[in-house]
């Protein structure tokens, strides 16, 4: 992954797709200069471990077109005009009440595409085509609020882990990309949201009981000095930041795979970026797909 935004290249990137590149100049990330090309590049560089996370996973892009300083959108559905590269799963919302024909990233054109369109953030569902209704990751959001930091997020997610170990189960961590972590532990299938939401909320009250600062019902997410255990992302058609997906953040951070070791305090989750990530020599999640556990 050594390496450096840019370093493939305007003329380089275009030679490795069909995608019609556009606006390759135009700086995406003002406050460090990033531009559409260096995120073309950076996308293309961590692919080999991105692709295989995304595969037959339905997509929310999140775009900037104006950058991040002009304010974003998400799209579930297939634009018009998506090439036929591009696979598509078509699911029926009830919320919407209409078919919605979701992007799967399912090959190097695609995600290609997908940063084209200044899509900067990358959001994955918790089960795949296959089983759609069938979550395979377990998913912990773990978010402080003032004066509380990132120093005490990284206490409560150590907490989190020890519980999890104690019931046989492995666990992955990765920053959220802003102010958070991220805990994933893969599944065997058969689950149904349901189970994995009520077996993550029950994680977080237990922890809640024993600890003034950690909260585990969302009413009290906001409360001032506290550290919220967010289960809710358990659940049907929920989604997660892909793991070395950009955040649309003033210093294009990562939210990037680690170690657990590497969890220490001092560690900020803007250390983890458009840069750093890709001189990371090794992969934290290796394996995360064929760990399946149950819970």
């Amino acid at each position: 992954m050594a390496g450096g935004p840019g370093s493939t290249g305007e003329t380089g990137i275009g030679a490795l797709t069909r995608v019609r590149l556009t606006r390759l100049g135009k700086v995406l990330y003002p406050a460090a200069q990033i531009t559409k090309a260096d995120v073309l590049a950076y996308y293309i560089r961590v692919a080999p471990i991105l692709l295989p996370f995304l595969h037959s996973r339905p997509l929310t892009m999140h775009r900037f077109p104006d950058g991040v300083d002009g304010g974003g959108f998400f799209e579930k559905d297939a634009p018009a005009g998506t090439p036929e590269y591009v696979e598509i799963f078509t699911r029926y919302s009830e919320t919407a009440d209409r078919d919605v024909h979701f992007v799967l990233c399912n090959n190097l054109d695609t995600l290609i595409w997908i940063a084209n369109l200044a899509s900067l953030e990358i959001h994955t569902t918790l089960s795949t085509t296959g089983s759609y209704e069938s979550p395979d990751l377990l998913l912990f959001d773990i978010d402080p609020e003032p004066p509380l930091t990132f120093d005490d997020v990284i206490d409560v997610a150590m907490v989190v882990r020890e519980e999890l170990e104690a019931a046989g189960l492995r666990s992955y961590v990765k920053t959220s990309g802003k102010k958070g972590v991220h805990i994933v532990v893969p599944l065997v299938p058969g689950y149904r949201f349901g189970e994995i939401r009520e077996f993550a909320h029950g994680i977080g009250k237990k922890i809640a009981r024993s600890s003034p600062r950690v909260v585990s019902e969302f009413p009290r997410s906001r409360d001032p000095g506290t550290v919220f255990i967010d289960y809710l992302q358990n659940a049907h058609g929920r989604t997660m930041i892909a793991p070395y997906s950009l955040r649309a953040t003033p210093g294009a951070t990562v939210s990037s795979p680690v170690r657990w070791e590497e969890l220490r305090h001092g560690v900020r989750p803007e250390d983890f970026n458009i840069k750093t990530v890709l001189s990371r020599a090794e992969e934290p999640w290796r394996g995360i797909l064929d760990t399946r556990q149950k819970i």
